[in-house]
């Protein structure tokens, strides 16, 4: 599972924490319930799924890098102009 800022603007997702979740399924050989170890079974489920994004935080803006690409820079900060 990650935790992260969701800005609804550019709707992109940047990830601030990640933490572990078994799915206590007995057919997965990645949870405590799989009963038997070095499996070959074709009913176990061997392959994880992409992890799960949880936002905890959302923007109603841009993220850095969509505002860096834009050119639109928060304030005045001039010491972010001269990167670009």
């Amino acid at each position: 599972i990650i935790d992260g800022r969701f800005y609804t603007e550019c709707r992109h997702f940047h990830a601030m924490a990640t933490h572990k979740q078994d799915c206590l399924r007995d057919n997965c050989v990645f949870s405590v319930r799989h009963t038997h170890s070095y499996c070959k079974s074709p009913n176990c489920i061997r392959m994880m799924a992409q992890p799960v994004q949880n936002p905890i935080r959302f923007s109603s803006m841009n993220c850095a890098n969509c505002r860096a690409r834009d050119g639109a820079y928060v304030g005045s900060c001039r010491t972010c102009a001269d990167f670009v």
